[in-house]
């Protein structure tokens, strides 16, 4: 096997609570008060929408998806949810350092180096809100595959720590079972994601 290969459960979609707007002749971010399901796919710098978004919005109040019944594909918190503190290149949207807090993996000119990681606040490399905290929580909605989940990328601190804690709070009660948990992802008006047990 390949030394150090990320080992990731297949993605059949995405989760995200914005959009991207062309301002000025830029495409920039818009924050969004729901979330939408899109495929992997884009057509025309579109993302296409999933299946899964129509179907949820059907029952959703006034038509906007702020909640979605989700299960984890894992038992284990750290296994569902990954987040490091990551600066990617602006030109090719590649990751250039990755890191947790006290090391990283920095692409210099001699290659990849495993260098001290003080964190984005103090590290002169990623300096100027360069390099944020990146999360990416795996969930499954539905039962059609067992395995194929959806992603969720964020890089806003409150919500990866709201969602951690979340995750480990579930894992203690269920006795390690988490997966067998069914959850809801919820949109609120803070800005932070969170994950809630179904009702």
């Amino acid at each position: 096997m390949i030394k150090g290969l990320a080992i990731t459960p297949p993605v059949l979609g995405r989760i995200s609570i914005g959009r991207v707007v062309e301002k000025n002749g830029q495409r920039l971010p818009q924050k969004d008060n729901q979330f939408t399901i899109t495929t992997q796919i884009q057509e025309q710098g579109e993302w296409i929408l999933h299946p899964k978004d129509e179907e949820l919005r059907e029952s959703a109040p006034n038509n906007k998806l702020r909640t979605i019944p989700v299960r984890m594909l894992f038992n284990y918190a750290d296994l569902n949810l990954r987040a490091e503190y990551t600066m990617f290149d602006r030109a090719n949207g590649r990751p250039v350092c990755v890191g947790d807090g006290e090391s990283c993996r920095r692409l210099t000119e001699s290659g990849v180096q495993s260098l001290p990681c003080p964190g984005p606040t103090l590290c002169e490399f990623g300096k100027g809100g360069l390099c944020k905290p990146y999360g990416r929580l795996n969930v499954r909605i539905g039962d059609d595959d067992e395995l194929g989940t959806f992603i969720f990328r964020t890089t806003g601190y409150n919500s990866i720590r709201t969602l951690a804690a979340r995750l480990r709070y579930y894992q203690a009660v269920s006795g390690n079972r988490l997966a067998f948990m069914p959850l809801e992802r919820k949109r609120s008006f803070q800005d932070v994601v969170d994950l809630r047990q179904a009702s």
